[in-house]
């Protein structure tokens, strides 16, 4: 079997952030609605670039995708940002549970939504696992508290210099797990 391309990590990093950093420079000039439609946009464009470069999608950004495009189109459609505020949490939990669900069942779900980026223990898997559930759950109830108590440009601020750099200072915490429990030959 052959290996997967994978994107260079840079590239890769562009296509996560850049979507959201266009929403929010969107909001910023143009609101919530113009924003929500040039999220959508991006998004596509950022898996037709991710797959034209490797031939293949991972799961997460598929699923976050079609939730985006979802609850983009409601608030769209609705004229209610509701659905746009809802959207991460409900990816956030969906993420969570399905690692929970996994966890339960002794299946790595982490391992796919990581597309075979690390190799490592059974055990390692299943620390690193319960650390990614927990830690999109934070996220869930982190944006209901901010969209619920903050106004919409805050909200959209903490989703770009809130949630991103939480998201990569957890994951670069995890290093330490990543190079115990390696599979790898050394």
């Amino acid at each position: 079997m052959t290996e997967k391309k994978q994107l260079n990590p840079m590239l890769k990093l562009v296509l996560d952030i850049g979507p959201l950093v266009l929403f929010f420079a969107a909001n910023s000039k143009f609101g919530i609605y113009a924003a929500t439609g040039s999220f959508m946009v991006a998004v596509l464009i950022a898996l037709a670039v991710s797959y034209t470069m490797t031939r293949h999608i991972a799961v997460m950004p598929i699923v976050t995708a079609v939730i985006v495009l979802v609850f983009g189109g409601l608030t769209l459609v609705l004229h209610d940002e509701l659905f746009i505020k809802l959207k991460p949490t409900i990816i956030y939990v969906l993420f969570g549970g399905t690692l929970l669900v996994g966890l339960a069942l002794d299946k790595p779900f982490l391992s796919i939504m990581f597309d075979q980026m690390f190799h490592l223990t059974a055990e390692g898997w299943r620390k690193l696992t319960w650390r990614w559930a927990l830690f999109f759950l934070f996220l869930a109830v982190i944006n209901e508290i901010v969209w619920r108590t903050q106004t919409t440009d805050f909200w959209v601020s903490f989703k770009l210099f809130g949630v991103v750099p939480l998201t990569l200072v957890f994951g670069a915490l995890q290093y330490p797990l990543l190079v115990k429990y390696s599979a790898e030959k050394k």
